[in-house]
């Protein structure tokens, strides 16, 4: 059984959803692929231990604090190979970024590749089903485009500001997916 609550943040209302033990969601209202991961009926529960944690550590990020993943037992649903770049995004360090051709790279070598397409990592950082938590939104295209973010650019972009990431150095996108 999966549950789900909602809760406010300066992003605008997020639902998390839990197997009652692990997180296994959370979703920026309007984001792309909205609990699309979770495999059966989810039934509000406002009141679980885990989602007050999650809470927790969700009020001390947009605080400013930087809380440790780890803090939370995580359970985002995917194929192997999602899972191996969701824990790739689990090692971005706070206020910085990466391109999703140095995950490409990563990934290859976590699998004894030579090479990995960054357009099928890019496919996983757009499905990542715990938003925020596991840090999507620090990955930015080769040449500094804030591109591929599930919840919309405005959004990767406040996200970014609020870790003191130095946006002199990335762009906007003219057109595609992330706008």
């Amino acid at each position: 059984m999966f549950y789900i609550t909602t809760c406010a943040s300066p992003v605008g209302e997020l639902t998390l959803a839990c197997d009652g033990e692990n997180l296994t969601g959370l979703w920026i209202q309007g984001q792309k692929y909205f609990g699309n991961s979770i495999p059966d009926v989810m039934t509000r529960n406002d009141d679980l231990p885990l989602f007050h944690a999650a809470k927790d550590w969700l009020n001390r990020y947009f605080s400013g604090e930087k809380p440790d993943i780890s803090e939370l037992p995580l359970r985002p649903i995917g194929s192997a190979f999602r899972q191996s770049v969701w824990d790739i995004l689990c090692q971005i360090p706070y206020g910085e970024v990466i391109t999703y051709g140095a995950i490409a790279k990563k990934a290859a070598e976590r699998s004894g590749r030579k090479t990995m397409s960054s357009q099928a990592v890019g496919g996983a950082v757009g499905h990542n089903p715990i938003s925020i938590i596991i840090p999507c939104h620090r990955v930015v295209g080769a040449n500094g485009s804030l591109t591929g973010y599930a919840g919309g650019i405005a959004k990767k972009i406040q996200l970014l500001e609020l870790e003191g990431v130095d946006l002199s150095r990335l762009s906007i996108p003219a057109k595609g997916t992330a706008l």
